[in-house]
């Protein structure tokens, strides 16, 4: 059931080690990265909620999730074979944008997929089983260059080319991720959704009339917001990264309006309605999910700029030096998924022993140690030390927070659900995008090792926000 989540994890964990480094070798500046990164979050804002939707609508020979985990997985290989040979940094912007849209296509329904699959009380472990794979597919893909380049792969290319290590490791991806994503299309059953109505443990919730006067006013707020801030960034001369920001403000502003005038019939009336009307537990968990998301979205952009310039000495992409480097970043990442792949196995013994929420705030705080420890530590090695306890957050973060929240959601619309769920994993990256940019430049003295503190900071705040959550089971 979990193992198609090993191929898209390998395809994601090469997106997050190496995406950076191909931008920067096509000529992107470093205060530009953040802006390139927001196809990620942004795909993800889009594709998720209208995916989730349509899977909890879909029923054919594939069944209900799997018709999306085949055509998500095809055109994600696609997606990394182009990668790699983008010839301008435009070509491979816009190519991100397809991989990531193509990887939440595929990804989105898996999570679906285990709550519809599992009683509540297995929940936890399915979870955890997707970690177990995600760690897994994430080892050997953050590694890939690095092995390429001990076994004599070229790891250093002309000015504005690919290091061939790069380029075969996104080749294997792909088709690590067609296969193993292939894997479980074929070698699952799905259950029909009237089985799943019969066996839903989720409390029926009735949705109270909308109080249009409220939303009127709430939209206008938001509204007003946003365009202040456009405007405040504009006469200002401020970090232009901000009108993401902004925009994010008008587009809530304008959702409220579009609220109040949609027939909760229509996808995006009942997209909308049910981000409104969200269960208490999801609410409590938005604000865990920003702030973890946000110390990630800062770890997977900037660890390569920080290791490269302050561990390796150098922030010339065509330099050894600088590709030394950011080969073992690739290290790095493999080492925090394959801790991430331990720790998945461990997990389940601390949830029975301390409960959900205690030990997601365990793990968030080794986290945001392993990530404030960038800073002290000279030796690139001892870095790994650093990514045991950012594994420990990774494999929490992809489990625990959906172990919560999973017996608040009725079946019939687990999909929608999840995929709203993640709006509050991809909102925080467009804000780290909107603001990393700016605070780098204003406030943490250009250095990128500065933002892994910031994302240190962030993983210590969002365990802590956890012991605000109910325990599955427990009253409210």
């Amino acid at each position: 059931m979990c193992f198609g989540f090993l191929g898209i994890q390998f395809g994601f964990a090469l997106q997050n080690a190496n995406v950076s480094r191909i931008f920067q070798t096509l000529g992107a500046e470093m205060d530009q990265i953040p802006l390139l990164w927001i196809a990620a979050p942004l795909t993800g804002l889009i594709v998720q909620p209208i995916v989730g939707y349509l899977s909890d609508r879909t029923w054919t020979g594939l069944g209900r999730r799997r018709p999306y985990f085949l055509v998500g997985a095809v055109l994600a290989t696609l997606a990394l074979f182009v990668m790699p040979n983008s010839p301008a940094l435009w070509i491979a912007a816009g190519t991100l944008w397809v991989l990531d849209a193509s990887i939440n296509i595929a990804m989105e329904p898996f999570r679906a997929f285990v709550g519809d699959q599992l009683p509540v009380r297995q929940r936890p472990g399915g979870y955890a089983m997707q970690s177990f794979f995600i760690g897994v597919g994430s080892v050997v893909a953050s590694a890939l260059p690095f092995l390429l380049a001990a076994g004599g792969v070229d790891n250093t290319a002309g000015p504005g080319e690919v290091p061939a290590t790069v380029r075969y490791a996104f080749y294997f991806g792909g088709a690590v991720l067609l296969l193993s994503v292939g894997w479980t299309v074929l070698r699952t059953r799905e259950y029909p959704p009237a089985q799943l109505q019969a066996w839903d443990e989720a409390p029926v919730v009735r949705r109270p009339p909308l109080d249009l006067a409220r939303l009127a006013r709430h939209g206008a707020a938001w509204l007003l917001a946003g365009m202040v801030l456009a405007l405040a960034v504009a006469a200002a001369g401020l970090d232009p990264q901000l009108y993401i920001l902004a925009g994010l403000l008008v587009a809530y502003g304008l959702a409220q309006f579009a609220l109040r005038r949609l027939h909760p019939d229509n996808p995006l009336g009942s997209i909308l309605g049910d981000l409104h009307h969200m269960p208490r537990a999801m609410r409590q968990l938005a604000v865990v999910q920003f702030f973890s998301w946000f110390a990630l979205f800062a770890l997977w952009i900037y660890t390569t700029a920080a290791v490269t310039g302050v561990h390796y000495g150098s922030d010339d992409p065509t330099s050894a030096a600088y590709n030394e480097g950011a080969n073992w970043v690739g290290v790095l990442f493999a080492a925090y998924n394959g801790f991430a792949a331990l720790a998945a196995m461990v997990i389940p013994a601390m949830v029975r022993r301390f409960g959900l929420r205690t030990s997601h705030l365990l793990n968030c705080i080794l986290g945001g140690v392993g990530l404030l420890s960038f800073l002290v530590i000279d030796d690139p090695r001892w870095l790994l030390l650093s990514m045991v306890g950012v594994g420990f957050a990774w494999a929490s973060i992809l489990s625990l927070p959906y172990a919560l929240l999973s017996d608040s959601l009725p079946a019939a619309k687990m999909g929608v659900y999840m995929g709203i769920f993640n709006f509050f994993i991809v909102i925080p990256q467009l804000v780290a995008a909107s603001l990393l940019g700016f605070l780098l430049a204003t406030f943490l003295g250009g250095e990128p090792i500065n933002a892994l503190a910031v994302g240190g900071v962030s993983l210590v705040v969002a365990g802590l926000c956890t012991l605000r959550v109910r325990e599955p089971g427990a009253q409210a």
